[in-house]
């Protein structure tokens, strides 16, 4: 690959500070890296690199904390439905008619449509995770796959994790050009696993340092066998041993402070998914007290079944509404904040420090925001304040124009460089009809 140079107006590196650089590049190496990201006057000189001069800003690729994509095919279904009895009475009967193609083929257009959001990489836990990674890699995004493990009749939980080990065992951790894809172990929940399961995972996750995605306490009522016996699932994951390696608790809606401080102390991180939350009446999630405590918490979407999209701007909205809602705070998360949650806070929270932020070495994942909006209609030169608030709550996704992943373009003029969009929604539409059939 040719090494290029964007170069743009407005430049967010998602920096601890969350600045905003004017009259900036951004330099991608022969290998998809960041070779430089900053004020265009300090920067080296192209040395023969593609200059793309870009109006508007360019800013990280959005990271998508949790998320089941493929379930694009089963979007709308249910969704009057509270969460145990949509789970039960909609969507794992539906899941039981997919097929390992149809996987692919929800998840080919899933990926399209969080690149054109400017999301850029989501963290995964659905069925036939080959089939996912190949429909990420046809699409150029970035993934982190965790094929589910369960305790389902016709399910064997052992055959589950066993086939996680040889898959991990046989190509890595992460493979793929540029490393789009990471492989992880996706344990349900501890209410559809036994304990024996949940340690199982524990050791062989420990023995590959494999990150773990697994719901936690998402609604009220779902671990109430647990919490009777163990006090709440935190403790049950720290008795097992799964909080002494790395992992995400997608939701993390229920949780006491003795729960918040236990998983600070060992370190694991939270995927808040306030949109899902909201829409299935779970609740919302201590996103304050998560924060105080320094618990990693990036953005979810979870499913766009459940969500019922794959726009993490939205959650970045959401995230601060909420937040300041339940606090009674309107300071509880300002902009910048709700922004570096979708970006290196998201990296953060899946145990990345190679994507999530316009950095030196990190991976050239970027998207270009073109500000030819009424949203932007007072201008660029406003203070940075200003423009970060515009941009956090009155533009999101729809300016999303460019997206490049390791430095690849993936998106150009809105839409994939890739994929055939008409193509890949017929193809979801074939599928779905014949799940409902």
């Amino acid at each position: 690959m040719t090494s290029r140079r964007l170069r743009a107006p407005l430049v967010l590196p998602a920096d601890p500070a969350c600045s905003v650089l004017r009259d900036a590049v951004v330099d991608i190496d022969s290998n998809g890296r960041i070779s430089y990201c900053g004020p265009a006057a300090g920067a080296p000189a192209p040395d023969g690199a593609l200059v793309t001069d870009l109006p508007g800003m360019l800013l990280p690729g959005l990271v998508n904390t949790h998320a089941h994509s493929p379930m694009v095919l089963l979007r709308g279904m249910g969704g009057e439905l509270p969460l145990l009895r949509w789970l039960r009475e909609i969507i794992w009967p539906a899941e039981a008619r997919l097929r390992p193609e149809d996987i692919r083929t929800g998840m080919l257009l899933a990926s399209v449509e969080m690149l054109r959001h400017g999301v850029t990489t989501s963290a995964e836990m659905y069925f036939h995770g080959e089939q996912v990674a190949d429909a990420v890699l046809a699409a150029g995004a970035r993934a982190v796959i965790g094929s589910p493990i369960i305790d389902l009749p016709g399910m064997d939980w052992r055959a589950m994790t066993d086939a996680t080990d040889r898959w991990i065992d046989a190509d890595g951790l992460r493979f793929g050009p540029g490393e789009r894809i990471e492989l992880s172990y996706g344990p349900h929940s501890a209410y559809m696993l036994p304990p024996e399961a949940l340690e199982n995972v524990a050791e062989q996750a420990a023995a590959r340092r494999a990150l773990v995605q697994i719901h936690v306490a998402e609604a009220a009522d779902e671990d109430e066998r647990q919490r009777a016996e163990y006090g709440s699932v935190p403790r049950l994951l720290d008795k097992v041993g799964l909080l002494d390696g790395r992992l995400i608790a997608a939701h993390a809606v229920h949780l006491s402070d003795e729960d918040i401080t236990l998983l600070a102390a060992r370190g694991a991180a939270v995927a808040h998914c306030p949109g899902s939350n909201a829409k299935l009446a779970s609740g919302i999630a201590r996103l304050s007290d998560l924060r105080a405590a320094s618990v990693p918490v990036g953005l979810g979407t979870d499913g766009p079944a459940s969500n019922d999209d794959l726009d993490l701007w939205e959650e970045v909205q959401l995230s601060a509404m909420l937040s300041r809602l339940s606090t009674g705070d309107s300071t509880a998360l300002g902009a910048r904040q709700a922004l570096l949650l979708a970006t290196r806070e998201g990296a953060r929270a899946l145990g990345r420090d190679d994507i999530g932020a316009l950095e030196t070495g990190r991976w050239a994942d970027v998207v270009h925001i073109d500000l030819d909006d009424p949203a932007f209609a007072t201008g660029q030169d406003v203070p940075d304040e200003q423009l970060l608030s515009n941009l956090v709550w009155a533009a999101g996704s729809r300016r999303v124009r460019d997206v490049w992943v390791a430095g690849e373009q993936v998106v150009g003029g809105g839409e994939s460089t890739r994929v055939d969009r008409g193509a890949a929604q017929a193809s979801v539409a074939t599928a779905a009809a014949r799940i409902r059939a």
